[in-house]
């Protein structure tokens, strides 16, 4: 683009500079023309002296002059018929047939005559005594070259320095046009390394489209590796479950063989299941998962009996409040992925008592609310526990991910979780999603 916009700003250039000396070239030989006019009496003077001109013509009596003018008469066929005597001390003697090869061509007539010098002609046809001539009156180019040439030198000097100029201006505007671009890609180079999140926003007009859509990438890009990341944590997080419960039935000598391997296919049933949600949750995010009706009491039932297995030390007694036609209004995996790590953690926490309940309240929600009778959460920690990373009980292994994942279900279909002391003098988490 640099090297095009030079050449055409030369090209112009070049183009106007050879105009001009043509422009040039073309009012000095209509001044020379204009002066050969006001001469035209000394010019028939001169006729007059060679007795081409009768002599009966009075008003030549007072335009002599010593000048002497290079002359040369041709016939209607452009042959030289005479030539005035400075024209004969020239050796110009074929001057009417070489004018006849450019006689067609516009003036100013400029021709190499026989003295092999450039001379400017100039064409007057005469009548004399009932005969037609053509006059040729020439005139040596020389001074009139030299002017040209002088101003051919000035015109191409000056165009050196425009395009200079412009050269310079191409040069700067190149440099402070680009400057923005290597910024970019200096950003460009941050994001890349981790050092930067999106590119700045002060860019100029032309650039703002990328940068708005580059930035828009970046955050779909940053969005979906962190829905892949928490897919992957919370994966682990509910199949640590699972395989808790799988260890938990390969421990119980109580159960057959045959019983046993129905427990863990079913645990391992869970687990593909999991394994499906997760990854369609990592691709579509919360809100793309398609919106179903899932019924609560069988999926409580599955999870009890995997958790009475994992805590079956601690005797835990289950108050259940779940008709068998309850339905949540949602996906299966959100239900379960609430209702299980509520569950565990209410089994974790609790002393000995474990409630659960699901039910429509009058104003149109779903309400599910399990609850414990183990030491509670205190309040100044409800609202940060909601987040991931964060727990409440630092004492007992954990990640700090399950009431982050209930938060994101919940909140996916614009409803709240809240926390509140339970009747048992535990933890009770509430959740209400609008019908």
């Amino acid at each position: 683009m640099f090297v095009t916009a030079l050449s055409l700003i030369a090209l112009v250039g070049f183009g106007l500079a050879w105009l001009i000396n043509i422009l040039f070239a073309q009012n000095h030989y209509n001044e020379e023309t204009a002066k050969l006019i006001a001469e035209i009496p000394k010019v028939a003077a001169e006729l007059k002296e060679h007795n081409i001109i009768p002599e009966n013509t009075n008003w030549l009596e007072e335009n002599t002059t010593p000048q002497k003018y290079i002359l040369a008469s041709c016939d209607q066929d452009y042959r030289q018929i005479w030539s005035s005597s400075r024209a004969t001390v020239l050796g110009l003697f074929d001057t009417c047939e070489r004018f006849n090869s450019i006689r067609f061509d516009s003036p100013p007539y400029y021709l190499t005559l026989a003295d092999s010098k450039n001379y400017f002609l100039y064409l007057l046809p005469v009548e004399l005594g009932k005969q037609q001539y053509n006059l040729l009156v020439i005139k040596d180019a020389q001074n009139l070259e030299q002017e040209l040439d002088k101003f051919s030198h000035r015109t191409y000097w000056r165009l050196g320095m425009i395009i200079a100029l412009a050269l310079f201006l191409l040069i700067s505007a190149g440099y402070w046009g680009m400057r923005p671009l290597v910024r970019l890609r200096n950003e460009l180079q941050q994001v890349s390394s981790g050092k930067a999140q999106s590119l700045s926003q002060d860019y100029p007009v032309e650039l703002e489209g990328v940068t708005q859509a580059l930035n828009q990438l970046l955050v779909q890009s940053n969005a979906q590796q962190e829905r892949y990341q928490n897919a992957m944590n919370d994966l682990a997080h509910s199949l640590k479950t699972r395989l808790a419960a799988v260890h938990a039935i390969t421990d119980d000598n109580s159960l057959s063989k045959s019983l046993a391997n129905d427990k863990i296919m079913e645990q391992i049933s869970q687990m593909d299941q999991l394994v499906k949600y997760q990854l369609k949750r990592a691709m579509l995010g919360r809100k793309g998962l398609k919106q179903q009706q899932t019924l609560v009491a069988p999926l409580i039932d599955q999870l009890s009996q995997m958790l009475f297995k994992v805590y079956r030390d601690k005797q835990v007694q289950l108050h259940l409040a779940v008709s068998a036609e309850q339905v949540f209004p949602g996906d299966e995996g959100d239900l379960m992925e609430l209702c299980g790590n509520l569950m565990e953690n209410a089994f974790k926490m609790c002393i000995s008592q474990v409630g659960v309940s699901a039910s429509y309240s009058d104003n149109g929600e779903f309400v599910l609310i399990i609850e414990d009778d183990g030491p509670g959460i205190a309040e100044n920690i409800r609202k940060r526990i909601l987040q991931r990373g964060v727990r409440a009980d630092t004492q007992r292994p954990g990640q700090g991910i399950g009431l982050a994942v209930c938060h994101e279900i919940v909140s996916s279909y614009n409803g709240t979780l809240n926390i509140e002391t339970s009747e048992l003098e535990g933890a009770k988490f509430i959740i209400r999603i609008p019908l």
